[in-house]
């Protein structure tokens, strides 16, 4: 039976967009969240040079995408102390955060 994955996208808008320090220094921390087993998969990206078009969203700075098995391990990550100091040390780089959760159908 093949896995329904549970999809978890966050965007986010730095402080300081300009700044390539800040903008390390963020996928460093996000890249500490690899330390979480209840991830199966995590994918760190910046934005992408594709074609400009109305539909596309290009406002954010720097994402994660991450897979987990179901809800349970989704929870297990949200709770993780891993995840919490993540959180508790870089939060002062950004000023906007949106969270998109999909279930694969």
């Amino acid at each position: 039976m093949e896995t329904k994955y549970l999809l978890h996208h966050v965007f986010f808008w730095l402080n300081n967009p300009e700044s390539t320090e800040d903008r390390n220094k963020l996928i460093e921390g996000l890249n500490t969240l690899k330390g979480i087993d209840a991830i199966q998969k995590i994918h760190i990206g910046v934005l992408a040079s594709t074609e400009k078009r109305d539909v596309v969203d290009t406002s954010w700075d720097v994402s994660e995408l991450m897979f987990f098995e179901n809800e349970k391990y989704q929870k297990i990550y949200q709770d993780h102390l891993i995840h919490q100091d993540f959180v508790k040390n870089y939060s002062h780089l950004w000023k906007k955060v949106v969270v998109f959760d999909a279930q694969d159908v």
